[in-house]
């Protein structure tokens, strides 16, 4: 399998992820502003998970242009990453609809973990395969970013049954903080 056949098939994944979470969006009964604060909740958790789709979007794009060859291991943790994502808009309707509930934004919180981890775990294949030279090592160095947005969800899901808002602030941050483009890898590949 060539890069492009993999870039080709989780674009469309991704691409399917956001069309699901769209269509899942109710058009509100009335024509002013209050019928519109009631799917708020729904509208505003759309559009951070929107976000955090185009950023695994942009960044699953620059770390496949790093790659000289594909292995089965790549393969594998490329789908593993697209599993998790494709949990996204089920965790995104349920906290939206229920209203940032405590357990549907820890679940929200748990989903976001995972796919941070399974994009770690296919950083690391890449690496492996591609060898201690890589230009995918050099460009990630630490992955200090990686990490911190890690460690964000891991203090946002518990405190999700505290304080279901400060959890919310926490995924919104992580989200932010990889707003500003992180170019580690564009630099290495140019």
């Amino acid at each position: 399998m060539t890069k492009n056949r993999l870039e080709a098939f989780s674009d469309g994944v991704i691409a399917i992820l956001i069309t699901i979470m769209v269509l899942e969006l109710r058009i509100p009964e009335g024509g002013d502003w209050t019928a519109l604060r009631t799917i708020f909740p729904v509208l505003i958790t759309y559009v951070l998970s929107y976000i955090f789709l185009g950023i695994y979007w942009t960044n699953h794009h620059h770390l496949l242009h790093t790659i000289d060859r594909i292995s089965g291991g790549i393969l594998w943790a490329n789908l593993h990453l697209l599993f998790w994502l494709s949990l996204t808009p089920f965790a995104t309707g349920w906290m939206g609809r229920n209203h940032f509930d405590p357990l549907p934004t820890a679940i929200y919180g748990v989903v976001l973990l995972c796919s941070a981890i399974a994009y770690t775990i296919l950083v690391r294949t890449i690496i492996a395969t591609q060898g201690p030279n890589s230009r995918l090592k050099a460009a990630i160095g630490s992955d200090s970013k990686g990490n911190l947005s890690m460690l964000g969800y891991l203090v946002a899901i518990p405190i999700s049954f505290v304080d279901r808002w400060v959890a919310f602030f926490l995924y919104v941050a992580v989200a932010a903080m990889w707003l500003v483009p992180d170019r580690r890898i564009e630099k290495r590949v140019e």
